[in-house]
This record gives C-alpha cells, structure tokens and sequence, in this order.
C-alpha cells in the first residue's frame, strides 16, 4: 500500500497538470479530433477529497476538462454516456416546456473484474491483496472474454485497463457496441455469464443443454474456447493456488462430482492421507472418472470452468449511465496508475510493477525542465492508448467514406 503521502493533493495536482495524458483521452472518447457530442455530451463525475462527489460535468474539449481537474483536483473521476444534451443542462431538458428529454444515448460497452470474486478458489491471497500468483486469474479472464467479444460478437476495439488495485476494466468502443441498448447489454452480459450463485450454491456452472441423468447436454460451442483455455492454465493453477490442498478445498470439490460412489471412495481416501497435492488430486478423481461415462466426465469439464471462467460484475455493464473510472487515473489505495494492459502479453503483466505516481514525478524530475510523460515510464501505456485510438478513427473514416460513397450512389 502507498503511504497516504504519495497520493497528496499537492502529488496529485502535480500529476495532472504534467503527466495525465488528457489530448489521448479526449481523442478515445470523441473518436475524432475536432469535438463532438459524443464528447461534449458526456458526463464526467469527479471524487473530491473527503468523498464529496461531484455528477454530470461535461466539457467541451481536453483543455477545458484539463483545467476544471485541475482547479477541483479530485482523488479520481470517472466517464459515462454520452446523453442527448449536455449534462451540466439537463434540469432544463428535463422540463415539460421544453419538450426535450434528457437520456443516455451512447456509451463505450464495459465491464470490470475483480479480484475479490476469486475469493473463493485463489488461495495466496485474500480481499485487497493481488500477487502474480492470482493475477493468472484475470489473465485467464481476460483471454476468455477477448476472445469471446471478437470471435462471437464481432467486436475490434477492446481497451483493457488496469484497475490500480485488485482487478482489471474494460472498454468496447465499436461503434455498435456504443450503441446498444440496456437491453441488449443485459443481453450480451446474460451470453457471456457463466458463474452464477452464492457462496451457498456449490455449483455455479450450469451451462450444458438439455440431456438424461447418464448422458449431459453438450457444453455450448461458445463455451470451447474458455474449456480450452482453463485446461491449459489448470495444472499450473493447481500448482500456484493448492486449491484441494486443506480439508476445505477438496471436500468443496467433491460436492462438484455427481457420482456419489467416486465421491465415497475418494473421501475415505483423502481423510487417511492428509498432504495430497491439488494435481495429484485432480489425477486420482480423473483416473476414478475414467470409463464412468460421459456425465463424469462433463462434471470435470464444468468444474474447470466453474474455477477458471472469467467472474463478471454484471451491473457494471448493463447500464449505459453507469459510471467507470477513467484509464490513467491514480487508485488512492496504491498509488498505482490505472494503466492500459495488452491482452496479447497479459499473464506477463505484473499489478505490482505498475508505475506509482509519485515514481512517475521522480523520472520528470529527473528528466528536467519541459519533460512530460514521454519522458517516463507512463510512455508505453500512453502509446498503448494512442495505438488503440489510432485504429478506431480509421474505423470511424471507413464507415464516413462508406456513407459518402452511398449517397452519392442515391444522388447519381
């Protein structure tokens, strides 16, 4: 944890005036370089200190945002829809004589995972506390939902940002990502949601179609990528986590194996023989399951999904007035910078290593007079964003071109 000094006003003033790179927010946000409503409409919510919370501020372009988080200097500030008119007007939206409504129209698709919500199954680490051993956790998550999002939604622009703490955010900036629905969204949440139940229920994957007591419903085919990935990360989860190490662990997994015989046999077993490895384990109940037939064998399937899918904060995305931290912010906790993370490398990403803020002043010190972030370890994660930018606006200019092209075509 950082010292309650590193996150200071007088440190966090000093960070956004020299190293918050706002120019790259703005052009993320408004997906263009001149201003816009999808900008200019958004709402911006800012947290002062002494928790006083301020909603509905807008701006008109990065240098007015710039100055009005610096003159209020807020611990951190998060991002909403953009709404049919400016926020800071929607009291006079609102009124019956203006005939005017005041709603969120667009807003980027999120979604946030928490570190807390392994709680369950990781056992290096509890609550707040992260280490490398658990961040495969969201590593794994991360590669599931990527994947999933591209490959069944058709979805290009994901920007997946550190949470400068315990978990990891994401933002969908497709155009019709943008555009959906609460209901679509809840709808797209309810696809991707695997893990349901509370620390009552011990299963929580339910997933399969409709079958017979000895032959399972298939698991979806959207579900395959996932299987795979967990399958791969398992033994070596097992190894990291000991997740059947102590009493508690395994008897939680036996209470996952329909067959009460296997789980008999295997529960006098590991009574007797206290200090079993988890993969050691694991390969006692396979070899146990092995020629049981097909409902065993999906019982293992869906136990390596219930332990490894990716656990969603479902309320956060269902929304589209839901408000989300802003990338680049400082969590007030660590001292950490809420940084872009590449999903291509992401079990290589260390929460730990994570630039703090008052880490990124010593290097513009040191750097000199006129150093800004290019001049500080912030540099890749500020390229990261502009790279991710760089391919939305191509995309924006494709689909302007694509309109011009076709009312020409109406107009000839």
């Amino acid at each position: 944890m950082a010292d309650s000094a590193e996150t200071s006003p007088e440190v966090m003033l000093q960070f956004y005036r020299m190293l918050y790179p706002f120019k790259s927010i703005f052009t993320w946000l408004n997906q263009e370089h001149a201003p816009k409503d999808l900008f200019t409409n958004r709402e911006f919510a800012f947290t002062l200190q002494g928790d006083v919370y301020l909603r509905y501020n807008c701006f008109s372009n990065a240098e007015e945002l710039k100055k009005q988080v610096c003159a209020l200097n807020p611990t951190r500030f998060e991002i909403g829809p953009m709404y049919s008119s400016r926020p800071s007007e929607r009291k006079l939206a609102r009124s019956v004589k203006s005939g005017k409504l005041f709603t969120p129209l667009k807003r980027e698709l999120v979604f946030d995972i928490d570190m807390t919500d392994y709680d369950g199954v990781r056992t290096c680490c509890t609550s707040a506390g992260i280490c490398k051993r658990c961040w495969a956790f969201i590593a794994n998550a991360v590669r599931v939902l990527d994947s999933a999002l591209r490959m069944q939604f058709g979805y290009h622009h994901l920007l997946w940002v550190y949470s400068g703490r315990r978990g990891i955010h994401l933002w969908v900036s497709d155009d019709e990502a943008m555009g959906l629905t609460d209901e679509l969204r809840r709808a797209v949440v309810g696809a991707l949601t695997v893990i349901e139940g509370g620390k009552e229920m011990a299963k929580k994957v339910n997933v399969r179609g409709i079958g017979t007591k000895s032959h399972p419903g298939d698991l979806p085919p959207s579900l395959w990528h996932a299987r795979d990935e967990g399958s791969r990360m398992w033994y070596p989860l097992l190894d990291n986590q000991e997740c059947f190490l102590s009493e508690d662990g395994w008897r939680t997994l036996l209470k996952l194996v329909p067959d009460k015989k296997i789980v008999e046999t295997l529960e006098e077993r590991w009574e007797k023989q206290s200090g079993i490895e988890s993969s050691k384990k694991w390969d006692e109940l396979k070899a146990e399951v092995k020629g049981t037939g097909a409902r065993n064998l999906a019982a293992l399937e869906d136990i390596i999904l219930q332990y490894t899918y990716p656990r969603l904060d479902a309320e956060v995305s269902k929304h589209r007035n839901h408000l989300l931290k802003a990338p680049f912010c400082v969590h007030p906790k660590t001292g950490r910078v809420c940084v872009p993370v590449d999903p291509n490398r992401v079990e290589n990403f260390d929460p730990n290593a994570v630039p703090t803020v008052m880490q990124l002043l010593q290097e513009l010190d040191k750097a000199g007079e006129g150093a800004n972030w290019e001049h500080t370890s912030l540099k890749p994660y500020v390229d990261m964003l502009d790279r991710h930018v760089m391919g939305i606006l191509d995309d924006v200019r494709r689909r302007e071109r694509a309109r011009a092209m076709l009312q020409h075509d109406l107009n000839w």
